[in-house]
């Protein structure tokens, strides 16, 4: 019966270190947030490097009409609506601003 209260004291005696969780949880957070960051720059862009003006018109499509494959092949246009996640849409940005900022933005990573 004596061990067991042992081992309730040994555990209650151990203390709580907030700040060292927070550190290591912040460091996880940054380290995700890093690592998307180099995904998307050095994995996902480059795939759009190889048809950059069909990729701009089918995130126009994308964007502009309720089905834009139609009862086609919609493989292309979920790779283009890919790229509004990596580069979203401003709440009062026009489609057109847009899609020139989308241009820009891949002529920049495909150099």
């Amino acid at each position: 019966m004596d061990s067991g209260i042992r081992r309730n004291d040994a555990i209650s005696t151990t203390p709580f270190r907030p700040l060292r969780m927070i550190l290591v949880i912040l460091a996880l957070l940054l380290f995700i947030s890093f690592a998307a960051q180099w995904y998307g720059r050095n994995i996902t862009m480059p795939r759009y490097c190889t048809d950059p003006a069909g990729v701009i018109e089918r995130v126009r499509e994308v964007l502009s009409n309720r089905k834009p494959a139609g009862s086609g092949d919609r493989k292309p246009y979920i790779i283009a609506a890919r790229l509004t996640f990596l580069l979203p849409r401003r709440s009062d940005e026009q489609l057109d601003l847009y899609i020139e900022r989308l241009q820009r933005h891949i002529d920049q990573q495909c150099r």
